[in-house]
């Protein structure tokens, strides 16, 4: 398999969990024998400082011409302070889900057991938790006109989806409820929005193609109450924009650490990326937590339809978690670097570390098992 990859590192900690990501799929390409081409790219705060463009002309002609994105992370205080900024890193970021139409972001939600004791859930309430948020992206408020008075007074945002834009994010989470529990929750306002009446009429419509698939409703109050007192009883979680985005940041806590969960987004390219922020406050501390951007590599794998190699990097992340190799997040006084990390999985994969190690002997900052 030969992949040409766009690396987009971002803003803050995004080089760093990056770079092992990077790591990771090269340390997969050796062992499977693959070749990964990878061409680095600027998006974000720190392209507007170098170009003064948050999406550079260059950057969406890599995406366009590459099989996949691999995205660090996006944001900056100093445009975060300046709600007032005309230019701003966060429209890179949309506008590229735009350009490359990336109508479904997916966001697993999964928990382990070595973590359960940083969950701010009940041990019995996140105990096996495994769930998918299908989120529409690239229609809905975000993308809505938007009118501001010329005095200040008043603002609006328009909502706004057609037919095919449900249909398209529909039919791609219900094929992914038929590979799993056979069972998604459609989660809307359809007791007081159009838009959400729309995609009930719609979603049902599409259910009609999947007998086999138990499809319910949930009003997106409700929803988020049900996430934090019987999160299990979710599968797939099928939402529009705006929704997806509050929802699957409230699941990614149940976990115990924003670090550990990646994203795919896909459309006619497909672009993977942790959930956390660019977290400038760690950057170039060597201590963010990488594995929500190797796990997103996962899903690249997955794409590629390559699913040994994906697991392969799951079962290497689900190690370094059972023996207590760990980020800051995770565990604030015993806790490795983020390159030890990058270096222990890659390790992992080549099987050049043992299924069971002592981990006194792994130095803080090295990956040398003795």
């Amino acid at each position: 398999m030969e992949k040409k990859i766009t690396v987009i590192q971002g803003d803050g900690i995004g080089p760093e969990v990056t770079k092992e990501a990077v790591r990771v799929l090269m340390s997969v390409a050796a062992k499977y024998r693959h070749h990964f081409y990878f061409d680095y790219q600027l998006m974000g705060a720190a392209a507007i400082d170098e170009t003064g463009d948050p999406l550079p002309e260059n950057t969406l002609k890599s995406a366009f011409e590459s099989d996949a994105i691999l995205l660090g992370a996006i944001g900056h205080p100093k445009y975060d302070g300046d709600p007032s900024a005309r230019v701003r890193p966060e429209q890179g970021l949309l506008k590229l889900r735009k350009e490359l139409n990336l109508f479904a972001n997916i966001r697993p939600v999964k928990t382990y057991s070595s973590l359960k004791h940083l969950s701010p859930l009940r041990p019995d309430r996140c105990k096996n938790i495994d769930m998918v948020i299908y989120r529409e992206l690239t229609g809905g408020i975000y993308f809505g006109e938007k009118r501001l008075k010329d005095d200040g007074s008043e603002a609006s945002d328009l909502c706004v989806y057609n037919t095919s834009e449900i249909e398209k994010i529909s039919f791609a989470a219900f094929d992914a409820a038929m590979k799993r529990k056979k069972k998604i929750t459609l989660v809307d306002k359809a007791n007081v929005l159009e838009t959400s009446r729309l995609w009930r009429k719609v979603v049902k419509e599409v259910a009609l193609n999947y007998p086999e698939v138990n499809l319910e409703f949930l009003y997106v109050d409700n929803a988020a109450m049900q996430l934090i007192m019987n999160p299990k009883q979710f599968d797939v979680i099928l939402t529009e924009n705006m929704f997806g985005d509050i929802l699957s940041d409230e699941a990614s806590v149940i976990g115990g650490s924003l670090g550990l969960l990646p994203s795919a987004s896909i459309g006619h390219k497909a672009l993977f990326e942790p959930i956390h922020g660019s977290y400038p406050q760690a950057a170039g501390k060597d201590i963010a937590n990488p594995l929500g951007t190797i796990l997103s590599v996962a899903m690249m794998m997955e794409y590629f339809d390559a699913p040994a190699e994906a697991q392969a990097i799951r079962n290497a992340v689900e190690w370094t978690l059972k023996n207590g190799f760990v980020t800051k997040d995770i565990d604030p006084v015993n806790f490795y670097f983020t390159s030890t990390i990058g270096e222990l999985i890659a390790d992992y994969i080549s099987n050049e570390a043992p299924e069971n190690v002592n981990t006194r002997n792994v130095k803080l900052g090295q990956a040398t098992i003795i």
